[in-house]
């Protein structure tokens, strides 16, 4: 499980090193050698911030990522399996809802980083057991060879146009963001609407794919026309030089909205080292760290209004975001999930 070294993102570090050690204020008697943390954030991206950490403040971190195929969902299970005997710290999710469902099955503890207080209180437990951060937006890749402007879609029910059959994408619905996505439609809409609008697009003989990455990768090699991914995939297709555009779809007013998905972090239940949890947790959630995120290859979009980086793509500012209750999402995750693997995957 341990990583092999890499150089650290040493601005972030020095930067954020001080608040590290005032958020860990209290805790010298206890010997802050190390902290678990299990992410679900692609290793490229969450690897320099976790080796930030470490350089500065001397806390070995020890990192168990996920697998593209089983995105989440992997880690979640893990997490369950040893929750008799927990070997993880900290939780860092690359979606909200499996972590809204590990809080609601008592796998998580509570904690109060003074760094949350400066996140809306949409993207912040209100008991402490999670907290968002860097977004991400859940949107349409355009090959723009292969779709002429006046077929733009617009719509995530454009992947349910006839006109466009067998020829768009998605990953597979079980995991990671698609996963999420989906619960968030039988949130939003009703289970009923969501049902149909799901069929609908399987019906229209949608690819899925293994990933997210793997939709943007084969919208950009014109294996399909659009596809529906997040924006870290889009962005790098973008900047690549590839002809493709980045759709965010039903974003005007009065339509469903672009849904916006935050990272979110959580401290294990009876972790083995809650201190340096702590001191990571606030780390995570520290303006340097969401600036980071922002300008790197991922894109993040940054959810403290104290960030005033500049994104590369939209943020919920910027267009119509989807109003979720990601907590009536968590609820019917299970329900959505049972309806994809009866139907949507048979």
């Amino acid at each position: 499980m341990t990583k092999p070294r890499r150089r650290p993102l040493r601005s972030v570090a020095l930067a954020c090193s001080a608040t590290v050690l005032l958020g860990a204020a209290g805790c010298a008697r206890e010997p802050r050698r190390e902290v678990v943390v299990y992410t679900a954030l692609d290793r490229i991206f969450s690897e320099p911030i976790l080796d930030g950490f470490e350089t500065g403040t001397g806390i070995k971190v020890r990192v168990k990522y996920d697998t593209e195929a089983t995105k989440t969902i992997g880690l979640v299970n893990t997490l369950r399996a040893e929750r008799n005997r927990p070997r993880c710290d900290v939780f860092w999710n690359n979606e909200i809802v499996n972590t809204v469902r590990l809080r609601n099955e008592g796998l998580l503890a509570p904690c109060r980083p003074a760094a949350a207080a400066a996140f809306p209180p949409v993207f912040r437990d209100r008991e402490g057991y999670w907290y968002g951060f860097a977004g991400r937006a859940r949107v349409l890749l355009v090959n723009t060879n292969l779709v002429p402007a006046a077929r733009e879609p617009r719509s995530i029910r454009s992947l349910a146009d006839p006109s466009w059959r067998g020829r768009t994408g998605i990953a597979k619905p079980l995991f990671g963001t698609t996963a999420t996505h989906a619960a968030c439609l039988f949130a939003h809409l009703g289970r009923k609407k969501a049902e149909n609008l799901l069929r609908s697009i399987r019906d229209n003989e949608v690819r899925v794919e293994s990933g997210n990455k793997t939709v943007a990768l084969n919208v950009a090699a014109g294996r399909l026309a659009f596809g529906l991914t997040d924006t870290d995939d889009a962005i790098g297709e973008v900047e690549n030089g590839k002809p493709v555009k980045i759709v965010y779809p039903d974003a005007e007013p009065g339509e469903m909205g672009v849904l916006f998905i935050p990272n979110t972090l959580a401290m294990v239940k009876d972790c083995p080292n809650p201190r340096a949890a702590l001191a990571l947790i606030e780390y995570l959630l520290s303006p340097e760290v969401e600036a980071a995120l922002a300008t790197g290859k991922s894109a993040q979009i940054p959810l403290n209004p104290g960030v005033s980086t500049e994104t590369r793509v939209k943020s919920p500012n910027d267009v119509n975001a989807m109003e979720v209750d990601f907590g009536q999402a968590a609820a019917q995750f299970a329900e959505a999930a049972t309806f994809i693997e009866e139907y949507f995957l048979e």
